[in-house]
């Protein structure tokens, strides 16, 4: 008899179902103790800078830590791809720009590389009206993917976009423009930033007036609350290293080299 109603009890505890965290079904898709909803904007924000985004396959599937889904919550002209390269007919927008270049709507790929020409500079000396509309093209993943798939992009992307970067490597001494305390995860390189955070720097530099700071900010609010939600799963890092303006390297063309 005690025999059986040990076996019943051992059938009863497995019957019992598995207790689900309630998820934020209705927004931003995470758990609701770790719900980021107050932290983005009422709509998405308007930016005359179109960015396009290259997602490698397993990033989103795999990484539960992505920021690029909530890119789309924060800019209105949001363009995610999904795909190992960058090719025709896989963006209708590029494909446009690539048959019929515009003056006003140049294509910027970012993404580092030693002949990359820092975006700031770049915007510094191109005039107003041929970066009006200008399209930020990026690609997301791991580093080795990150790097993978913009080699596999360079054909396509060579004729039609210039390469730029946010203009900093590391070194021992100078002042940063990343802060220490938005990283989610141990970075695979010193210097390395969060998608979300490298399109925030980037607009801050492209949008015009004060609607770059205003970008930057909102994009930010975003990521430094999903860094304090991850913060206390996170084994101690060192702080990021202070980043130094490029020097003395030759710019040869629009190419990359990764």
């Amino acid at each position: 008899m005690a025999e059986a109603e040990e076996e019943m009890a051992s059938l009863s505890l497995c019957a019992t179902p598995t207790r689900r965290r309630a998820i934020c079904d209705d927004g931003c898709g995470r758990p609701k103790s770790v719900c980021i909803c107050p932290f983005l904007p009422p709509s998405p924000l308007a930016t005359s800078t179109s960015v396009v985004i290259l997602q490698h396959p397993h990033e989103l599937r795999y990484n539960r830590l992505a920021t690029v889904p909530f890119l789309s919550r924060c800019l209105s002209q949001l363009q995610l791809l999904s795909g190992r390269r960058l090719r025709s007919g896989i963006s209708p927008l590029l494909d446009s720009l690539h048959s019929s270049p515009s003056s006003s709507c140049p294509v910027l790929f970012l993404f580092p590389s030693p002949n990359a020409v820092d975006l700031s500079e770049w915007a510094q000396r191109t005039p107003l009206e041929a970066r009006a509309n200008p399209v930020l093209v990026l690609v997301d993943g791991t580093w080795n993917q990150a790097r993978e798939m913009a080699t596999g992009s360079l054909e396509f992307l060579s004729e039609l976009a210039a390469f730029v970067s946010l203009g900093y490597e590391v070194g021992i001494e100078g002042e940063s423009p990343c802060e220490n305390n938005l990283l989610l995860k141990k970075e695979p390189h010193k210097g390395c930033i969060s998608t979300i955070e490298a399109v925030a720097r980037a607009l801050r530099i492209l949008e015009p007036d004060n609607m770059g700071s205003l970008v930057e900010e909102t994009l930010l609010k975003v990521l430094r609350a999903m860094v304090g939600f991850q913060a206390p799963f996170m084994k101690p890092m060192q702080p990021r290293p202070k980043l130094n303006k490029k020097k003395g390297k030759k710019v040869k063309g629009d190419s990359v080299s990764v």
